[in-house]
């Protein structure tokens, strides 16, 4: 596999797309770090992190939906950098998505946080991702 944090946000956006309650992952610190972001933003109900049977991480994700309408939490992923072509932002041109209605992952010196934390703490760094 050539970019597994694509591959990560593919499982969650099919996951949403078909309504599961709950989806699995392979883990790691980068993907754990994200799913804490998206449990902090309140896109997701729940996380867990386990391990397989071999001792490989695995990541449990409870979806949110909206409780009488049924909508989920989560409207899109979208991967911005990717291995083929890396996006990079100073604190000056960290982009707003949906004009602040959704939120941009970052990975900075400072570690994996979202891009109004990286606005304040003024660090730039490889845009991850959107979630809106």
């Amino acid at each position: 596999m050539t970019d597994p944090i694509s591959d990560f946000l593919t499982r969650v956006r099919n996951a949403v797309k078909a309504n599961h309650k709950v989806v699995e992952a392979p883990g790691s610190k980068m993907k754990q770090a994200i799913t804490k972001i998206l449990f902090e933003q309140g896109y997701i109900l729940a996380y867990k992190f386990e391990e397989d049977a071999k001792g490989h991480a695995v990541i449990k994700i409870a979806l949110k939906y909206h409780p009488e309408t049924k909508v989920n939490a989560i409207k899109g992923l979208k991967r911005v950098s990717r291995p083929g072509l890396r996006r990079y932002a100073s604190a000056a041109e960290m982009p707003r998505v949906l004009n602040g209605l959704g939120i941009a992952i970052v990975s900075t010196s400072k570690g994996i946080m979202t891009d109004k934390k990286a606005r304040q703490e003024n660090v730039g760094g490889e845009v991850l991702c959107y979630v809106y």
